[in-house]
């Protein structure tokens, strides 16, 4: 299963996430929407998991601050703010139980702790700071997890 991570998008959808997530089968959004209409877009590639952010008013109460749910035998937590990520130890062997997927800083990240990996795809809205603009993607499989961040400006 492919799975399509944007984050801050704060109004925009930029045309090269409608090639970057050609074919997935989920899309999940970790907050900071902006407008339903941002929801619209991407449900017109697949279907869409999404949270709230701290800057998300209007959205529909059907959206919440966190959403969790399973998919291959692994449990996804999504959610706009994680505060602390533990520090990471000498588990790599073991398989991946757990992904937590968030968004908020506009910094991308893809990090292993024991059972639970850490995924943030970065900011695919305005520019902000000196930071990429980039979306991820997520390959779910029995056995595997792989993770891939995209930076959608060259340069």
């Amino acid at each position: 299963m492919r799975i399509g991570v944007i984050s801050d998008t704060h109004n925009l959808v930029r045309s090269e996430v409608f090639s970057v997530f050609e074919g997935v089968d989920l899309i999940a959004h970790a907050g900071d929407i902006g407008d339903q209409d941002v929801l619209i877009e991407l449900e017109s590639l697949a279907p869409v998991k999404a949270v709230l952010g701290n800057n998300d008013w209007g959205l529909p109460s059907k959206y919440k601050e966190q959403l969790s749910f399973k998919l291959y035998e692994k449990n996804i937590l999504i959610k706009h703010i994680v505060k602390d990520i533990p520090a990471p130890h000498e588990e790599d062997n073991v398989k991946i139980q757990n992904i937590v997927i968030f968004g908020h800083s506009h910094k991308p990240l893809s990090q292993r702790v024991g059972k639970t990996l850490y995924f943030n795809p970065g900011s695919a809205g305005p520019k902000r700071f000196d930071l990429p603009i980039t979306v991820g993607l997520l390959q779910l499989c029995d056995e595997t997890v792989k993770t891939e961040i995209i930076p959608l400006i060259k340069g």
